[in-house]
C-alpha cells in the first residue's frame, strides 16, 4: 500500500474504533489488550486551588485492559 492508502486506512480503523466506544462497545484488540467504556458516578471533588468542594457529574470514561501476554511482558521488563 502507498503512504496515503496506508494513513487512510489507519484512520478508517481507528473511526471504527470511536465508533463502537461511543456506542458503549468493548473493544478487543487479540495480544494485545480491551477498551471499555465505563460509567462513572456523581462525586464530591476539590479545586487544588480554592480547596472548595465541588461535584464533580457523572460521566462515561474509556479505560484500557492489557491483555495478558503484554502485561506479562511489561511486568518482567520492569524488574
Amino acid at each position: 500500500l502507498s503512504r496515503t492508502e496506508s494513513a487512510a486506512f489507519v484512520e478508517l480503523v481507528l473511526k471504527e474504533i470511536t465508533d463502537c466506544l461511543e456506542r458503549g462497545e468493548t473493544v478487543k484488540l487479540s495480544s494485545f489488550g480491551s477498551f471499555v467504556v465505563r460509567k462513572k458516578g456523581q462525586r464530591i471533588g476539590r479545586n487544588p486551588k480554592t480547596g472548595k468542594e465541588v461535584p464533580i457529574s457523572p460521566r462515561r470514561v474509556m479505560v484500557f485492559k492489557p491483555d495478558e501476554p503484554w502485561r506479562d511482558s511489561l511486568a518482567a521488563s520492569s524488574v
